[in-house]
């Protein structure tokens, strides 16, 4: 089976406080589902109309995995609380065998 990626860019964050609050509630959600935290930061470089923003990749050892954790209550609070303090482009990969 497949491992599962949860890969997130973030486009722009306009209420850091907001992110932070989100933070505190997402990564026990995420680790709670099984996912690991492969890269988390502020990017290094960006190319090809890529954005030097922050970015995230979580493994998980399936994509099942992963869109349970996504969909699951405690993430969906950390959503909540994000609300609209940043713009991102969020997609969840099979990984290659």
């Amino acid at each position: 089976m497949a491992k599962g990626y949860w890969i997130t860019f973030y486009r722009s964050i306009s209420d850091p406080a907001a992110l932070a609050a989100y933070a505190k509630l997402a990564g026990p959600a995420i680790t709670a589902g099984g996912g690991r935290f492969l890269a988390r930061g502020n990017a290094v470089r960006a190319y090809e109309q890529g954005v030097a923003q922050r970015a995230t990749v979580t493994e998980f050892d399936s994509v099942e995995l992963a869109v349970a954790a996504h969909d699951s209550p405690a993430y969906r609070e950390a959503l909540r609380v994000l609300g609209s303090a940043c713009e991102r482009d969020v997609r969840i990969v099979a990984g290659s065998d």
